[in-house]
């Protein structure tokens, strides 16, 4: 029997697989959310884990178009936090997210951020020299992400 779930639950639930976004110079992104993702039940998911696993989306669409001289940086508005070249992202629910990687210094720095707050500028800067190969934390963070969920979702198949 399916759950009976508010009106709310249920256009939030019809939104989640649905995003676009679409570049006057074609090159569009293709945020594609995994089904898994997709499936879950908005009531099993905190505001701070929901932007969490779509900011990570948008990391990921943002690296598929970087080449292999730049890496992914994001720029905090509202504040003087500047700009992070991300090396993690994380929630703490109900409504946390934080940001860690290296600012413009060279410096370890970290952002924790209200969901309400949240506002976001990717940017591309140009790799550390040092750095033979881009770092893709995106790509690696959608590959954690689709396969937490797919644990999740076989441990409730089980149960």
């Amino acid at each position: 029997m399916d759950d009976i779930a508010t009106s709310a639950e249920a256009m939030e639930a019809e939104a989640i697989p649905r995003c676009a976004d679409l570049r006057a110079d074609g090159r569009d992104h293709a945020v594609r959310v995994p089904e898994a993702l997709a499936k879950r039940r908005p009531s099993d998911r905190s505001p701070a884990e929901w932007a969490y696993q779509r900011v990570i989306l948008y990391l990921k669409a943002f690296e598929e178009t970087l080449d292999d001289s730049q890496v992914i940086a994001m720029a905090f508005a509202g504040g003087p936090a500047g700009v992070l070249r991300i090396q993690g992202v994380g929630f703490h629910a109900p409504d946390l997210v934080t940001f860690s990687g290296m600012d413009e210094a060279g410096q370890m720095a970290q952002v924790i951020q209200h969901v309400s707050q949240l506002s976001l500028l990717l940017r591309a800067m140009k790799k550390p020299a040092d750095q033979p190969v881009p770092e893709r934390i995106g790509f690696r963070l959608a590959r954690a992400l689709e396969e937490a969920e797919d644990a999740r979702g076989n441990a409730d198949a089980a149960s």
